[in-house]
């Protein structure tokens, strides 16, 4: 095969369209939504590249509107996740085989799908499936999916860079190795871009994936698969499967040939499965790689300088942006008491324009959060506040489940720093506010620091360099994200890599070099040119 030293395209972030009155784009977006909406969807798993139904199918139903039903999808057992590991490790030795140059043009290709001729479809499935609007979603499973795909790309080749050097008369040379085995690519609901990264940063480097995505979001990883295969993937490189949780893990993490773990979702799953693959460790070929963003207990900080008006947009858009819902949302505020009344005055207005409903309704800011589940348990913490001499709901704090599980933006203030909403984890469009005296700002960054073990994000607001500098230096352990004066959410791929420490995760940084090493294993060839004939060495000669 003909050879030669390539040079990538221009590889930038993906433009985000504005979807505004009269666009083409907001007119075809609509188009496909009426579309789609018609339903009689019925979606197969894919393993080794074939359309695989089974006789146990699910609804799939839109969480703005769970009376409707847009069709349905196939549920697998353990047998499926068989066949799927069966297929990877079948495929494996071709595409590791592959170059790197040709494994690079499939997800070029693949974005460029995306950013073309299936945008609609990426958005709107999005739309209906993960209740997102239409500016949530573009930002996610367009352009973050666009980005990821292309960055990888480029940052690929920067690893293949990664060289020694060498001595005269010796060449050294590093080979990147994709993984023995097959990787476990376990995806979210909540970020289409995600679910789509988790697989395809280790297929690109040369591994095969087994990936069982969130059952409320088989909609949008069908198209992913479906895009993937238009762009030349290969059969049995991603295995899409529908399976419950421990029918997966029961055979994964009992497969001599189980090579790495690719997660983003709940701590505790990731803890347990953790724990799982340890207990194991003797079963495995090799040490597998154990890659997860988990959940966050995200912060803004505001100290007495801030502007109460930029922090009141920060809680906003932070806080209530696709219900919450983001591992970097904003769940937890500490305000001085300087600023609260105008912050909270400010807040209050915003809300007060805020409209929540259906996708469909482009005015919408709040859609529905993401199933039955998640309603109750956040409906329920919004009545324990209601109910607490603790806490005090100052925002919002009502919900309807009646045709669709709606959550409005809710605001709690809460009495003392140890409340429960300001420790755990909701995963809601709930944000707790705890007020501060400006005089006790050390005390209180000490309970913003150790009242949860989390540490994704976390923003400062201040206009005071001097304490912009101290509260981040003060705050280097608490974020893998950090951000000064905005809001702790929106992370770009190649501009914020994005992941926590602590109770967060891994902090690999998807997106970026970091991520990529994870799914290759080093080897290091040393050649030499002109071999020793003579074992002896000059210092053991006579005088």
């Amino acid at each position: 095969m003909p050879k030669g030293v390539y040079k990538l395209p221009d590889i930038k972030n993906e433009p985000i369209l504005s979807y505004a009155p009269g666009t083409a784009e907001r007119v075809s977006l609509k188009q496909k939504l009426a579309e789609l909406n018609k339903g009689e969807v019925d979606i197969p798993m894919i393993i080794d590249g074939k359309e695989v139904r089974t006789n146990d199918k699910r609804d799939i139903r839109p969480p703005h509107n769970h009376q409707q039903l847009l069709g349905h999808y196939h549920q697998g057992d353990n047998s499926h996740v068989k066949m799927a590991i069966d297929a990877a490790l079948k495929a494996k030795p071709a595409w590791e085989a592959m170059s790197w140059e040709s494994r690079a043009a499939i997800f070029l290709k693949a974005a460029d799908l995306i950013a073309g001729p299936y945008r609609s479809d990426f958005n709107a499935v999005t739309m209906i499936g993960q209740s997102k609007n239409a500016f949530q979603s573009e930002i996610d499973a367009v352009c973050e999916l666009i980005d990821f795909y292309r960055y990888n790309v480029k940052n690929m080749m920067e690893i293949y860079k990664m060289q020694p050097n060498s001595s005269p008369g010796v060449w050294n040379r590093m080979v990147w190795r994709p993984l023995e085995g097959f990787i476990f690519a376990l995806s979210p609901f909540n970020f289409t871009s995600i679910a789509a990264n988790l697989g395809g940063a280790p297929a690109l480097m040369g591994n095969t994936i087994v990936w069982k995505p969130s059952k409320t979001a088989i909609y949008s990883a069908y198209l992913i698969m479906k895009v993937l295969k238009e762009a030349g993937l290969p059969d049995g490189v991603i295995n899409l499967v529908y399976v419950g949780g421990r029918e997966a893990t029961e055979v994964i993490f009992n497969h001599r040939d189980f090579a790495g773990l690719h997660f983003t979702g709940s701590t505790a799953v990731f803890n347990s499965m953790w724990g799982t693959i340890g207990k194991n460790i003797s079963k495995y070929k090799s040490y597998p790689r154990i890659v997860g963003e988990t959940g966050g207990k995200d912060y803004i900080f505001a100290e007495e300088t801030a502007d109460a008006k930029q922090v009141a947009t920060a809680i906003t858009r932070g806080a209530f942006e696709y219900q919450g819902q983001k591992c970097s949302a904003a769940s937890r505020a500490f305000i001085p008491s300087n600023i609260w009344e105008e912050t909270l005055k400010f807040v209050k207005e915003d809300l007060s324009k805020v409209k929540t409903g259906v996708v469909e309704d482009f005015s919408n800011f709040v859609n529905a959060v993401i199933d039955e589940d998640s309603f109750d348990k956040l409906a329920k913490a919004i009545d324990d506040a209601k109910a607490s001499p603790d806490a005090e709901v100052v925002c919002g704090g009502t919900y309807d489940k009646s045709t669709g599980y709606f959550i409005h933006p809710t605001l709690i203030q809460a009495k003392t720093p140890d409340y429960i909403t300001m420790k755990e984890e909701l995963f809601g469009p709930i944000l707790t506010v705890y007020v501060y005296e400006p005089k006790d700002i050390e005390q209180t960054l000490d309970i913003l620091d150790s009242s949860t073990d989390y540490a994704l994000t976390g923003a400062i607001f201040s206009s005071d360099r001097y304490m912009i500098e101290k509260l981040t230096s003060r705050l280097m352990h608490t974020a893998g994200n950090f951000y000064i004066n905005d809001k702790p959410t929106g992370a770009v791929v190649d501009q914020q890599p994005f992941g926590g420490g602590r109770g967060s995760g891994t902090n690999d940084k998807a997106g970026s070099v970091l991520n990529l090493l994870r799914w290759v294993s080093p080897q290091c060839i040393k050649e030499t040119f002109v071999t020793a004939t003579d074992y002896m060495y000059p210092n053991f000669l006579e005088e």
